[in-house]
């Protein structure tokens, strides 16, 4: 097993892992919160989408999918506190553009050579290109530890 292969395994985790915990949660759902003062299901699925756009544009020099048109105004920090489902993508819309940011994500894993991973990026919290892909596996999972909250208050069995 190569870094290639770890980081591909970390991602591949992080999305099995949150696919399980939105699968039967609806649009409604989506809009619930854990706690007062986080913002709820559907702002964060849209936040990770941005976020591995921007990581994987600085992987691949601007190589990721576009977003859909409005995408990044509607997830912006300062819709986070909105409960209006009106403004925000549908849970279907954010399954869709995740899928695309997540193949660009793994056509940069495959693209990159193992000595890439190690350039630098300037990012703190993610210094190398590397660390910028096994991003998209832990980052998404952080958030989806949020989201096992809201599938317990609304009664649903734990998955794991």
């Amino acid at each position: 097993m190569n870094a290639k292969d770890i980081i591909k395994s970390q991602i591949d985790m992080g999305n099995f892992v949150c696919q399980a915990y939105l699968a039967d949660l609806t649009d409604e759902d989506l809009m619930r919160r854990a706690h007062a003062g986080v913002n709820h299901i559907n702002w964060q699925v849209g936040h990770l989408i941005l976020a591995e756009n921007y990581h994987g544009n600085m992987v691949t020099n601007g190589g990721m999918p576009s977003l859909p048109p409005g995408f990044a105004e509607k997830y912006h920090k300062d819709t986070a506190t909105s409960d209006d489902r009106d403004q925000f993508c549908t849970k279907e819309e954010l399954l869709q553009a995740w899928a695309e940011q997540r193949a660009g994500t793994m056509a940069a894993l495959a693209a990159i050579s193992e000595g890439d991973l190690g350039l630098a990026t300037g990012v703190p919290y993610c210094p190398t290109k590397g660390e910028q892909l096994c991003l998209q596996g832990s980052h998404w999972l952080m958030h989806c530890g949020q989201w096992a909250v809201v599938r317990r208050q609304l009664g649903k069995p734990p998955l794991f």
